[in-house]
């Protein structure tokens, strides 16, 4: 599986996991990603998936570097998909 594919993964696991917000968004806590089954199995390294997506700017947390325990409370949010123009 190659980073896109990952990201795409991730997007509908936080999607799975989160809580939708009134902005499109959804969000989830670093330790519900973390310590899900299925997340598990899909993701050899969860952190370094987060880390590619924030830099592609799908995902919104706070600090660089997500440690389980240290940082389960810490909200990942997904950022609402841009309404797609539909020209006539």
């Amino acid at each position: 599986m190659n980073v896109e594919e990952e990201v795409e993964r991730l997007k509908e696991e936080i999607q799975r996991l989160g809580n939708i917000q009134p902005d499109g968004s959804y969000k989830v806590t670093f330790g519900v990603l973390f310590n899900d089954d299925r997340c598990a199995n899909i993701f050899e390294a969860l952190v370094g998936t987060l880390r590619a997506a924030k830099k592609r700017k799908v995902v919104a947390y706070d600090g660089e570097l997500l440690l389980q325990g240290v940082h389960d409370n810490v909200e990942i949010t997904l950022k609402p998909v841009p309404p797609t123009s539909t020209s006539s």
